[in-house]
């Protein structure tokens, strides 16, 4: 859903992506950046201290701040590569089971949910590259990607309501599931 909001902040994006480029910092640097406050956040989420869920909502978007100046970085300046890509792609799981696991271990959310946070969460991720591996594109597809399943997390989790934001969570990620479910079966063009 926030993928197809990109198309009218472009011209905002492109001017972050500049501003960072001139940095001379390659794209794969802001990408461990966005992996860093992730994991920073995780950890305070984990230590379930006195404002964790403020520090750690913080955190996080900050995390996604950085997450997003990456691809632009690499745009501007031309430098795309698959193996951006695919770090790009690894460190957001990584970062994002590292979330869930510190909203685990600090007690902000009944485990069961948060597992199946973590599952679904990890079953939309895998439906869009399976997807992709027979060609057919499900970027901005679903009401819940990985985006969106963290600025739940974020912001739901600093007005103190944790568990809530875990399930919205379960809910937009299965909706989300079955959504590129239904659009890949559709898209399948099966062989005689």
């Amino acid at each position: 859903m926030l993928n197809n909001l990109r198309d009218l902040l472009r011209p905002a994006l492109e001017k972050v992506g500049r501003g960072f480029a001139s940095t001379g910092l390659s794209p794969n640097f802001w990408t461990f950046v966005g992996l860093a406050f992730a994991m920073v956040s995780a950890v305070v989420y984990g230590l379930g201290m006195e404002y964790g869920l403020v520090i750690g909502g913080i955190l996080l978007l900050v995390s996604g701040f950085f997450d997003m100046v990456d691809g632009q970085v690499a745009r501007v300046t031309g430098k795309t590569s698959a193996k951006g890509s695919y770090l790009d792609s690894m460190f957001d799981k990584i970062a994002e089971v590292a979330i869930f696991l510190g909203i685990l271990v600090g007690g902000y959310a009944e485990p069961y949910l948060v597992m199946l946070a973590i599952t679904l969460s990890l079953l939309v991720s895998y439906a869009r590259a399976k997807s992709d591996a027979i060609n057919i594109r499900l970027q901005g597809i679903g009401i819940g990607e990985r985006a969106e399943r963290l600025l739940a997390i974020a912001i739901i989790g600093i007005a103190g309501f944790m568990e809530y934001a875990v399930i919205i969570v379960v809910i937009i990620a299965g909706i989300t599931l079955i959504q590129r479910m239904v659009v890949t079966t559709k898209s399948i063009k099966e062989k005689d």
